[in-house]
């Protein structure tokens, strides 16, 4: 329950990314520079984080002994998942880029074979590969039916098929990045690294990236405005360092458990509630229809199944591992 709780938190401040991201593009702001200092900023904060918790110096270790596997699975889950997202948010609206990014929902459920995990047998430990959590899986697409339904009223108004292909297609790469990316960093890392260190590494690993992408924008747009720069940094504190250490943090306490990690994911799709409130205080964004209101209604029916279907798991576990304790005589 607690991981479900924390992935809804971080859900809170994941919106401030779809709104602020559409309000800098609207004032002509590039995506390339709101991609970019997003990760800037957030390196002098986890540092400091780091350096008080007295982690940096195993942190940077680890990274020495596999330094491509940071580079590459750090590139797929940050690169490939912002990148696309702020590209997103240049062509379409917020809400169309919060609706299509809920697609990792069920992209973090299909991921589960690519993942193995390790079981006794009688003759010494064996890595299985995991299974595909059916279950989850169909508590999910219900989830991504009442998002489904939000968006039917705001695509009501007519978008355009270069709109779709321009905003749609690259928030479909980044929905199944962001948790590939996530997984295989947790299993790379194995236990030996908190999240902070976690963040920090991937955050690290990815700079080179970002300042490739920062020079383009430099090319193109020139250097940002203020106004761009203010608010690249306050999704830079709201999204890159508390709802990416709160959410790696739920998914850390979930790892090895898909059907966990899948309600965890699944508390995404709550950033649609947040992001469409944003919209509606700050954009002036219509306020939900009936349909709209019968999608909300879903998503938290969705929600409420993900938690009693992973607290019913949850005590399944337990009184199991209390059984085989007692026939050992523990």
């Amino acid at each position: 329950m607690r991981e479900l709780l924390l992935g809804i938190l971080a859900s809170v401040f994941f919106a401030v990314t779809f709104i602020l991201n559409r309000s800098m593009e609207l004032a002509g702001g590039s995506w390339m520079w709101s991609s970019s200092l997003r990760f800037f900023f957030m390196v002098p904060f986890l540092i400091m984080i780091v350096l008080a918790r007295k982690n940096l110096k195993p942190l940077l270790l680890e990274m020495r002994q596999h330094p491509y596997h940071w580079i590459g699975w750090s590139f797929v889950g940050f690169v490939l998942f912002y990148a696309p997202l702020t590209f997103a948010a240049a062509y379409g609206p917020g809400w169309l880029v919060a609706g299509t990014w809920q697609l990792t929902i069920v992209a973090g459920v299909l991921l589960a074979p690519l993942f193995f995990i390790a079981e006794a047998g009688e003759e010494g430990s064996e890595m299985l590969r995991q299974k595909l959590p059916v279950r989850a899986l169909l508590i999910s697409i219900l989830i991504l039916a009442g998002v489904i339904l939000i968006q039917w009223q705001q695509a009501s108004g007519g978008f355009s098929a270069e709109m779709a292909a321009v905003s749609i297609l690259p928030v479909l790469i980044a929905a199944f990045a962001y948790p590939l990316g996530n997984r295989k960093m947790m299993e790379l890392c194995g236990g030996r690294l908190d999240t902070f260190q976690r963040v920090l590494g991937m955050t690290l690993a990815t700079i080179p990236f970002w300042l490739i992408i920062g020079a383009f924008g430099l090319a193109k747009a020139g250097i940002p405005d203020n106004n761009q720069i203010i608010q690249s940094f306050i999704v830079a504190i709201c999204s890159g360092v508390i709802a990416t250490t709160l959410f790696f943090i739920a998914t850390d306490k979930a790892k090895g458990d898909q059907t966990k990690l899948a309600a965890v994911e699944a508390t995404q799709s709550t950033q649609v509630l947040f992001v469409i409130a944003g919209e509606v205080m700050l954009l002036s964004a219509p306020f939900p229809n009936g349909i709209a209101m019968a999608g909300l209604f879903i998503i938290v029916l969705g929600m409420l199944i993900h938690s009693i279907y992973t607290r019913k798991l949850e005590i399944q576990q337990k009184t199991k591992l209390l059984i085989t304790a007692k026939g050992k005589g523990l």
